[in-house]
């Protein structure tokens, strides 16, 4: 089964027996239109899956499933074109606390982000480790129920991940919550904490790599041009010319330019 959207069980879903994360994926895709969102977010799992990480705040249930397999659709894509196969992708659906529902994947509404934000803060004063559920719920903190308004929840959980020791992981925290709640936040306040990110040893790691990432790509797109263009040159010539003399004229194997000849 190529796609598996996760289930509730007993009112809550247990995210758990998921694989661990090996990487982030980027979520921009070359079909992806102005108007068209992106996946909200997508890990590489250690079972070589993909988690499809998605967030809303309505109730359009059949619109929206249709968009997550337009994403998962797009990742298939490019995952045959590069790898020659097909990837496992996993869809969860995480609600904010505006939604109430009886059936749901996630329902953050039935979390005390207020509790819990205490908890991780002591935590965090008496230089006690973080649990990779401690983690995962500052990332997600401010879709919960909280008394206080979202943006200032927001940032409150951004500047208690500023205070933990390992900045990796401080950033990937504060990652996700941008996140998470991309769809909510205040984007002046959102702009100055990827200023933050940038600076960070990180973040400049990080946006090196995207960097390359992005060199690469346009080293691959510009091939990939020149290889259409002598193929449109090879089919021209393929009427006056042998075999033989239009691959030395084109660059491209015999074996390309006889299999164009048969076409």
């Amino acid at each position: 089964m190529l796609f598996s959207f996760r289930q509730p069980r007993d009112g809550h879903e247990q995210l758990t027996d998921l694989p661990k994360i090996q990487q982030l994926l980027p979520n921009d895709f070359p079909e992806v239109t102005a108007d068209e969102k992106r996946s909200d977010i997508a890990f590489l799992l250690e079972d070589g899956s993909v988690l499809m990480l998605e967030f809303e705040s309505n109730t359009r249930f059949i619109e929206d499933h249709l968009k997550y397999m337009h994403y998962a659709q797009r990742i298939l894509q490019r995952y045959f074109k590069k790898e020659k196969k097909l990837k496992n992708i996993k869809i969860v659906v995480i609600y904010t606390s505006d939604v109430r529902i009886l059936s749901r994947p996630v329902l953050l509404s039935e979390y005390d982000g207020d509790e819990i934000m205490i908890e991780i803060r002591g935590k965090i004063d008496s230089n006690k480790k973080l649990t990779s559920e401690d983690l995962f719920k500052l990332s997600f903190l401010p879709l919960m129920y909280n008394k206080k308004e979202r943006n200032e929840i927001i940032i409150q959980s951004v500047e208690l991940a500023k205070r933990m020791k390992n900045e990796h992981t401080s950033v990937q925290v504060i990652a996700g919550i941008l996140t998470s709640t991309d769809k909510f936040i205040d984007q002046g306040y959102a702009k100055k904490v990827r200023e933050w990110l940038r600076l960070t040893k990180v973040g400049r790691i990080f946006e090196e790599e995207k960097q390359e990432a992005v060199r690469e790509a346009e080293e691959r797109a510009r091939q990939e041009a020149e290889k259409e263009a002598a193929i449109k040159i090879a089919k021209s010539l393929l009427e006056i010319l042998t075999p033989e003399v239009v691959a030395e004229k084109t660059g491209l194997t015999i074996d390309e330019v006889k299999k164009i000849n048969k076409a």
